[in-house]
């Protein structure tokens, strides 16, 4: 190969990587609208409890340094609203609920409402104010009186 299409090869796949990286980043921490499907306290773990209003479920792994700072903020979130519980479920102890929730990178968080429906979904580490707005609208959402 000549060097001037070595170089055009090179450019070319900075510039890729670096568009690919520029997409990611800013899909990472975004919430987006979920499918609904139910979850039980069960099979995320033994001694899991929901919250009366919201449960914040966070997928991780022991090694995975954005899942800390992810685990600060929905905790932080959690303790400051009643009726809003937060669950750390370890991907390495239960490989199968990946396939299940259709995790593909650590941390994807949910956010359920009261009966267990997957009302949003978050891969990577959120902002604690974006959070905090989607519990709100969940919450109006869920207790709607019927008059």
């Amino acid at each position: 190969m000549n060097p001037v299409a070595a170089l055009l090869v090179l450019v070319a796949l900075v510039v890729v990587t670096t568009v690919l990286g520029l997409v990611w980043r800013a899909r990472s921490g975004r919430i987006r609208a979920a499918d609904g499907i139910r979850v039980s306290a069960d099979e995320l773990g033994d001694d899991v409890h929901f919250g009366d209003d919201a449960t914040i479920v966070e997928f991780s792994t022991e090694f995975c340094g954005p899942c800390r700072i992810a685990e600060r903020v929905l905790g932080g979130v959690a303790e400051k609203h009643d009726g809003v519980a937060f669950v750390d479920v370890d991907l390495a102890a239960r490989p199968h609920l990946a396939s299940r929730f259709g995790v593909v990178q650590t941390p994807t968080i949910l956010l359920l409402d009261a009966a267990g429906g997957i009302r949003a979904r978050i891969s990577g580490v959120p902002r604690a104010a974006d959070v905090e707005e989607q519990l709100a609208t969940i919450a109006e959402e869920t207790h709607v009186v019927v008059s």
